[in-house]
């Protein structure tokens, strides 16, 4: 797949996500399969303001390219300077955000609110176009409510603007992350236009990602939340559209990705900051396993690097011994 300048190794996307899409998940969803990986939402004014904690968001490796870096802000200056900081801090692309619908940026006419704004989405696009030679995508909602008539609306300005790929997520700003997202509004805007068009919206295993490529004839596929705490499903969904029938990651592949999401965000965060992180996340990689409530509850309060591998360890025995447990009733 090509994106402006840059031939990515698949059609697989890993979306932007607040919070979550730092670098040492991006690594995992890369060496997944994942053709191409986002970084979190980042504000423009503390990229051009200098915050510390807003450029570190922008830090990456050679093993995650290509890598595209979200910024977020309502400024057409102010985004413009900070797509110029983002690229050449190494970003592959530069993607604005037009789809977050969280109030206390909605408020500052960023994200989802820009859609609301024709021109002053013309301005921002522009300046930013302008200001940047790497490839420059957009990632947008249906729109304020449902109907769809915004997105085509920024359809066009980006067309107009020399914007390179759009994502789309078919849900309005007022669903959030509610009800069913409309996957027939990706079918029609893949129609209305020549650039590249992302999908993205309620793809929770890898045979949606195949029907969702084959019912709306978009180019790529971008998934969020499903592979939270499962980076296995691109690899999964890269089998599928080779003909073969995917197996699903074991437990001791969890393990071992658990294991390297620690150390990674160990070297990464700092041992503090990764460790109270790690408290909720690392809940993530074990759902639907045996005992997994247990081991929930007993990273509840973890606070080292050596603490955390240990707690895995032992959740480890408890996997092993269930299973010696349930093939020694399976002979009787």
């Amino acid at each position: 797949m090509q994106i402006g300048t840059i031939t990515l190794a698949n059609n697989l996307v890993f979306a932007p996500l607040a919070g979550i899409s730092n670098l040492p998940l991006r690594l995992l969803a890369k060496e997944a399969g994942c053709g191409l990986v986002y970084s979190e939402m980042v504000s423009a004014n503390g990229l051009v303001y200098g915050a510390a904690k807003t450029h570190q968001l922008m830090n990456s490796t050679p093993e995650e390219k290509p890598l595209a870096i979200q910024i977020f802000g309502s400024d057409p200056t102010m985004m413009a300077d900070a797509a110029q900081i983002a690229a050449s801090a190494g970003a592959d692309m530069v993607d604005i955000n037009f789809g977050c619908a969280v109030k206390k940026i909605v408020k500052t006419g960023a994200g989802v609110a820009l859609m609301r704004t024709p021109d002053r989405a013309a301005a921002l696009l522009r300046a930013v176009r302008d200001a940047i030679r790497v490839p420059l995508t957009i990632k947008i909602r249906s729109g304020w409510e449902r109907g769809g008539e915004q997105a085509f609306d920024l359809l066009r300005i980006a067309e107009a603007s020399g914007v390179d790929a759009v994502a789309i997520h078919p849900r309005s700003a007022s669903q959030g992350f509610r009800g069913q997202a409309d996957w027939s509004l990706i079918t029609a805007l893949k129609a209305a236009t020549t650039l590249p068009v992302i999908g993205n919206g309620d793809v929770q295993c890898a045979e949606d990602a195949v029907r969702m490529l084959s019912q709306t004839g978009c180019d790529a596929v971008m998934i969020g939340r499903a592979a939270i705490g499962n980076p296995f499903i691109f690899g999964e969904i890269l089998e599928l559209l080779a003909g073969r029938r995917p197996v699903p990651a074991d437990a001791a592949a969890r393990l071992r990705i658990m294991r390297r999401y620690v150390v990674d965000s160990v070297n990464y965060l700092g041992e503090r900051p990764a460790c109270l992180m790690m408290r909720s996340r690392l809940g993530w990689f074990v759902k639907g396993l045996h005992g997994c409530s247990a081991f929930r509850e007993s990273i509840k309060k973890l606070e080292s690097l050596e603490q955390a591998l240990e707690r895995i360890d032992g959740y480890e025995k408890v996997l092993m011994d269930a299973a010696r447990n349930y093939s020694g009733m399976a002979t009787l």
